[in-house]
């Protein structure tokens, strides 16, 4: 299983100081942090991609190149990839040429994202939103696995003759997930695809997102992909932690009342009973945590949101200590415990390359054998 953290990259006051970092001090930090990831022992860093104020992360590939030169380890990912706006083929030429530089730990969340003015600057419908994020990706899919593409939709010019390159990395793609809060239609893209299905689980009630990833698991299966067991599932979180719990509420409290995306609503208690927030101590993260395979299922990602809400760089980096030392240890040892044999582990590109080597194998034995046959 693989753990990491996520950021939305939001430039947030800091409510106990009225201080507002700069946009160069809130991207360095987000470069910090993803170096302290990997320092800690976590597994992936992923960036939100946003192109309004208040955040900054609009050039995710950029961002993530700049942490594959620094880092010898972490999978590097996207908590959205706009399919909607961006054009499929710059992101099959983008995440190809990462993937290249980062020797392969390179992976990606499509989503539709959540701000309705993005769709008008980049020339898009907010209508069509659904109908963009299907044939943009199935677009994505062929230019990735095919050489040589002839294609014509309704969203973007017709190709003729196309190839993407540089074409993926020793021929396998990079994984894809197909990220959705609410979207029955994402869910069951990732199943027709054999993708992974990304829950981004931290403001709704766990009922909905079980409904969301049984059909996921339930149309994985039916598309001959595998059991319903082997979808390949992520999910997201929010923590904050201190040593003694009391201390970590009453530190976060001013964070969570002023936050842009739910401040001002819910209060913390009300929050935290209902989301997988948790704000706590680090054995409370962890038995929080541990509920949500019994809600889910087993599942392959788990990335927590750290940095947001106007919190110091300091206080993250304290809170990334925290879970690489207290938390991620006591969460891979209790994941893996009755965990089933079937069941596979977080995506990595040297496991797809060794499966791909595997599947062209048993389509050669399988020609042999016709072929003596015939003979």
């Amino acid at each position: 299983m693989q753990f990491g953290i996520f950021t939305v990259g939001d430039v947030t006051p800091d409510p106990t100081t009225g201080r507002t970092p700069t946009e160069h001090e809130r991207i360095m930090a987000m470069v910090t942090i993803a170096l302290k990831a990997e320092e800690v022992g976590l597994d992936v860093f992923a960036t939100g991609e946003h192109h309004n104020p208040p955040f900054v992360p609009s050039s995710p590939t950029t961002m993530l190149g700049w942490i594959a030169a620094r880092t010898e380890r972490l999978l590097l990912s996207t908590a959205t990839t706009l399919i909607t706006t961006n054009d499929p083929v710059k992101i099959a030429e983008d995440f190809a040429m990462l993937q290249h530089l980062a020797g392969g730990r390179v992976d990606l969340m499509m989503g539709r994202g959540n701000t309705g003015p993005v769709y008008p600057w980049f020339g898009q419908d907010i209508r069509q939103g659904i109908p963009l994020a299907i044939e943009n990706y199935a677009l994505l899919h062929k230019l990735w696995r095919e050489g040589v593409v002839d294609w014509e939709g309704r969203f973007r010019t017709p190709l003729q003759g196309f190839t993407s390159t540089p074409r993926p990395l020793d021929g396998v793609p990079p994984f894809v997930w197909h990220g959705s809060i609410r979207s029955p239609e994402i869910a069951e893209q990732a199943a027709f695809y054999g993708d992974g299905f990304f829950a981004n689980n931290i403001f709704w009630p766990k009922e909905h997102f079980q409904r969301l990833i049984s059909l996921y698991r339930e149309r994985y299966a039916h598309y001959g992909h595998g059991s319903a067991e082997q979808a390949y599932v992520g999910l997201g979180g929010q923590v904050f932690m201190r040593k003694n719990s009391q201390d970590a509420v009453r530190e976060f409290r001013p964070y969570f009342d002023n936050a842009p995306v739910y401040g001002h609503g819910p209060s913390l208690e009300e929050f935290t009973e209902q989301t997988p927030l948790t704000v706590g101590s680090p054995q409370e993260v962890i038995e929080k945590t541990l509920t949500f395979r019994e809600s889910f299922g087993d599942y392959q990602r788990q990335l927590f949101l750290m940095d947001h809400a106007g919190l110091p760089l300091k206080t993250v980096l304290e809170q990334l200590d925290l879970l690489g030392e207290e938390v991620i240890p006591v969460l891979r040892e209790e994941f893996a415990k009755g965990r089933p044999a079937g069941v596979p582990g977080g995506p990595t590109h040297a496991a797809r390359v060794a499966a791909a080597e595997r599947a062209a194998g048993d389509d050669d034995r399988a020609a042999s054998a016709a072929f003596g046959t015939r003979a």
